[in-house]
């Protein structure tokens, strides 16, 4: 790949990173804030917000996951790496990482990996 391409690349997984990060951060300090909430709830208000903490957990530990696989997006093209499938080596198309910059796999390979998990 060339080097404008993997720049522009690295310029848009850093970008997700920090949204992401920022989005964690918010979470947290909302997730912070209904704990430590001590008025008085009536059994409606408590249901609602265990609903609510378990959502932030449920969203904290996706963005984690995409944390994960962005790092490791960098860490590849840091070794010459990037856009190439893990599984069959191939090339990953520009467009497929265009849509998701931390992509793995190809499409083939996510594809079989997809029927698998059906």
């Amino acid at each position: 790949m060339d080097k404008r391409y993997l720049n522009k690349m690295k310029d848009t997984l850093l970008e997700m990173k920090t949204k992401i990060l920022e989005n964690l951060a918010a979470e947290s300090q909302e997730f912070q804030e209904l704990i430590e909430d001590k008025d008085p709830k009536d059994l409606a208000d408590i249901a609602s917000d265990d609903i609510d903490r378990k959502t932030l957990e449920a969203l904290g530990k996706q963005e984690v996951k995409t944390l994960r696989l962005i790092d490791s997006a960098l860490s590849r093209m840091e070794n010459g790496h990037y856009g190439q499938c893990m599984r069959c080596g191939e090339k990953i198309p520009k467009e497929r990482l265009q849509a998701i910059p931390y992509a793995t796999l190809c499409i083939k390979c996510k594809s079989s990996e997809e029927l698998k998990n059906r």
